[in-house]
C-alpha cells in the first residue's frame, strides 16, 4: 500500500505513519517540517497545505492508494487540497471529532446523530462557541467533513470521529497530568463517582483504525472510541497507581461539590466532565469493521514508560499549560468538602 499522511509528525499522525511502516506500506508524509522530526523510513515532503503552488507539487509527487489527513482543521483548506489530491489518491481518510456532532457531549450520540452545519468552504472563522457544547472547532471540522465528502464522493471518503485521544506523545496533556498527579503523592481530588464510565481510546488503535478503512475501503463515518462502559474513573487513577507505584489517597468530591467551588470541567480536572453523553458515544458500527482497543490499563502504563524516557517532550507542541488543577486550588476545594461534613456516596 502507498500512504500519504498529511501530518506525519505530531500525535495522530505519527501513529498513523508508524502502523503503516510496521505494516511494510510505503508512507510519505507532508508537513512544513516544524513539529519535530518525522520517522526513518518514510519519504518526507515539506511543505504548507495553505499554498497552492505546494500542494499541487504534493499532488505530483503521486499517487497513493490513500491519504490520511490528520491536520485538516478549517473546510476551505481542506477543499482545496481534496481537490488537488482527487486525481493522486484513492481513498481520503479524515480525521475529524465527535464535535462535530449538535448534541455532544449532551446526549448519547451514534452515526446517525445530527452534525452540525458548516459549508464546506467555509474560512477558520465560522460558527461559535457556545454553553450548550458546540464549539467553532466542531463547526470547522463538520465542514472539513463535506468538504471531503464533496471532493472524493461518499464511496472514497472515510471519515474518523474520534473521541478523547490517550497515549504516547499526548501533547494535550490529559493522561500526563493525571499520571505526574498521582505520582506526586498525597490526598489527591478525585471529581464525580469512582464508578463513573469513560471511554478515552489510545492513539495507536486510531492508526490502527485508520488503516482498516483503507485496506477495507471502508465508506462513511466512524465513531472512534472504545466501548461503552468498558472503564470507569477510578480504574483511570488505580491504572496510574499501578503505572507509577505510588498510592496516593483518593477523595471523591461531587459534581456538585466541584461546580461550587468553581472548577473548570475538562481542563482543571482532566477528562471531568458532567453532561450524560460525553461518555456514551457508540462506536459498535466501527467494532464491527474492525475497531479493536487495548486496555484503559496499557494505554496509561505505556504513557508513564514514555513520560519517563522522554519527559514528555512533544517537541514545542504543547497545551499543557491549559491543563490541570494547581496545588493550591486543590487544597482549597479539599478544604472545602471535608468543611462540609458531607461524604461522596
Amino acid at each position: 500500500m502507498r500512504l500519504l499522511v498529511l501530518g506525519g509528525s505530531w500525535f495522530v499522525g505519527r501513529a498513523v505513519v508508524a502502523a503503516a511502516l510496521r505494516a511494510g506500506w510505503e508512507v510519505t508524509t507532508f508537513n512544513r517540517g516544524q513539529s519535530g522530526p518525522g520517522l526513518a523510513g518514510v519519504r518526507a515532503i515539506h511543505g504548507d497545505r495553505t499554498r497552492a503552488g505546494d500542494v499541487a507539487d504534493l499532488a505530483a509527487a503521486g499517487p497513493w492508494d490513500a491519504v490520511v489527513d490528520t491536520s485538516g482543521y478549517v473546510p476551505a483548506n481542506v477543499l482545496e487540497v481534496a481537490a488537488a489530491l482527487s486525481a493522486a489518491a484513492d481513498r481520503y481518510v479524515f480525521v475529524s471529532t465527535v464535535s462535530v456532532y449538535r448534541d455532544w457531549p449532551a446526549r448519547p450520540l451514534s452515526e446517525r446523530s445530527e452534525v452540525l452545519d458548516c459549508p464546506q468552504d467555509a474560512g477558520p472563522s465560522y460558527g461559535t462557541d457556545t454553553e450548550d457544547g458546540a464549539t467553532r472547532y466542531g463547526y470547522l471540522k463538520s465542514g472539513c467533513e463535506a468538504a471531503v465528502s464533496a471532493v472524493f464522493g461518499e464511496d472514497r471518503t472515510t471519515l474518523l470521529r474520534p473521541g478523547v485521544i490517550l497515549g504516547p506523545r499526548e501533547y494535550v496533556g490529559r493522561l500526563p497530568w493525571w499520571l505526574r498527579r498521582v505520582a506526586a503523592g498525597g490526598e489527591v481530588l478525585a471529581p464525580g463517582s469512582p464508578d463513573r464510565t469513560i471511554q478515552p481510546i489510545d492513539v495507536r488503535d486510531v492508526a490502527t483504525f485508520a488503516l482498516c478503512a483503507v485496506t477495507d475501503h471502508l465508506p462513511g463515518a466512524y465513531n472512534v472510541c472504545a466501548p461503552i462502559g468498558g472503564a470507569t474513573f477510578a480504574g483511570l487513577l488505580h491504572a496510574c497507581v499501578a503505572a507509577t507505584g505510588v498510592t496516593p489517597s483518593f477523595t471523591w468530591v461531587p459534581h456538585g461539590a466541584l461546580l461550587d467551588q468553581g472548577v473548570r470541567q475538562w481542563s482543571e480536572l482532566p477528562l471531568w466532565r458532567t453532561f450524560d453523553g460525553v461518555w456514551q458515544v457508540d462506536a459498535a458500527k466501527a467494532q464491527q469493521a474492525g475497531l479493536t482497543c487495548r486496555s484503559l490499563a496499557a494505554t496509561v502504563a505505556d504513557t508513564w514508560h514514555w513520560l519517563r524516557q522522554s519527559g514528555g517532550s512533544t517537541h514545542g507542541i504543547d497545551r499543557t499549560v491549559e491543563i490541570g488543577l494547581s496545588p493550591e486550588k486543590e487544597a482549597r476545594v479539599l478544604a472545602a468538602w471535608h468543611g462540609s461534613g458531607e461524604r461522596c456516596g
